[in-house]
Parts: structure tokens; C-alpha cells; sequence
């Protein structure tokens, strides 16, 4: 899967490492590296928006990151809210998959990913682009590589509204301060039963999340 990025860190060189390593501007992704990397766009940003608004109630400083299948249905969620530290494309990437690896298995096996992460994160300021979501941008892309899943939008929650950075698609509502609307995105159906194994069932976990 090649979204025309630099390699991922993990085959990389130790000198790169250890340059990238010193350097955490390294490790952020500029709009026009985003936009011209061909992330899939979604049918419907303010449906994804709203239901995962709805269902996790961002404040500032909560990312989501959520799995989508090919029909744009929900599979997974899980939110949680972003350390103090300095923004770094590498912690912020280490956080996701860790995120991810909780509530839903790897795709690693298949040839081309057939589902989809998205990331939102509510934060103070405007909907300009910032060197933190930079950070966020490029920890998306490598979670999703390493994961077995395609990268997709990344989405900003401030008080005047969401932005689908690199594409310009936003709206008003819902906003950081909006009351959380009765409506959610639609989820994909849990796997049937009958498949069996510990894989299954905690996809079927994951489903309900």
C-alpha cells in the first residue's frame, strides 16, 4: 500500500531513526503532502462527524479514531485524550495503534486494505492547520500502515465547527461546545457466529463498541 510518503520509520535505517529520532518536525505532514497523498474521501463527513460526536462527546484535547468498512459503516471507535507532552508524530502514532490494536484485529493479511481509519481530533483554536496536527496526520498514516488499514480523513473539532483538513469539507455543527445530537453512524453488522475463534469474537466485540 503506497499513499506517496517516505518510508515507514520501522524500515527505515537506524541513522535515519536515530536523525528522525532528534527531529520531531520530521514527523508531521504539511496539508499539501496530505492532500496530494490520495486519502480516500468520505461520502458523508458530517455523518461520520456527527455519529461519533454523539457517541464519544469530544471536549478539547479527545481524539477518536475510528474504523470504517467499505460501505463507510462504523466497526470501531475509541477516544481518549491527548497527553501534554510536546506533539510528535511517533507518540502520537504509538498511541493510535495502541488504540487500535484494543478495539478491533490487524489486517495485515490482506493484499489491499479493505478498511478504513479516521482520526478526529477536538481542539482549541481555529481550523487552520497546525504544526500539531501535523503530528496527528503522520501518526495516522503510519498506525494505519502498520495495522493493516487505509488511511483516511483527518478531521479537526473546534468551537467553530469540524474541518476535514487537506479537503476544505466542513461545517458548523456539531462544534467542541455543541450539545452531542441524537444520531449516530451507521455500524457495520457483527460477524456471524457459526465462524467461531477467538479472532471472531473479538471483532464482534469491537462491532458493538
Amino acid at each position: 500500500m503506497t499513499f506517496g510518503f517516505a518510508p515507514s520509520p520501522a524500515a527505515s535505517t537506524s541513522s535515519d531513526l536515530s536523525a528522525a529520532s532528534a527531529n520531531p518536525l520530521a514527523r508531521m505532514l504539511e496539508p499539501a503532502e496530505w492532500a496530494a497523498a490520495g486519502i480516500p474521501l468520505l461520502r458523508d463527513p458530517r455523518e461520520v462527524v456527527s455519529g461519533l460526536h454523539s457517541r464519544h462527546h469530544p471536549r478539547p484535547a479527545t481524539a477518536i479514531v475510528a474504523v470504517l468498512d467499505p460501505d463507510e459503516r462504523l466497526c470501531a471507535s475509541a477516544s481518549f485524550v491527548r497527553s501534554p507532552a510536546p506533539a510528535d508524530g511517533w507518540m502520537f502514532r504509538n498511541v493510535l495503534l495502541a488504540q487500535l490494536r484494543r478495539v478491533i484485529p490487524h489486517d495485515l493479511r490482506r493484499r489491499t486494505p479493505v478498511r478504513t481509519a479516521v482520526l478526529l481530533y477536538c481542539r482549541e483554536g481555529d481550523a487552520r492547520w497546525t504544526e500539531e496536527d501535523g503530528a496527528w496526520m503522520w501518526g495516522l498514516r503510519d498506525a494505519c500502515t502498520l495495522h493493516g488499514l487505509r488511511c483516511g480523513a483527518y478531521i479537526t473539532l473546534t468551537r467553530g465547527g469540524w474541518q476535514v483538513l487537506g479537503e476544505g469539507r466542513g461545517g458548523r455543527r456539531p462544534s467542541a461546545d455543541s450539545t452531542p445530537e441524537a444520531f449516530a453512524t451507521s455500524e457495520a453488522p457483527p460477524p456471524k457466529r457459526q465462524t467461531g475463534g477467538a479472532a471472531s469474537e473479538v471483532l464482534r466485540r469491537a462491532a458493538a463498541r
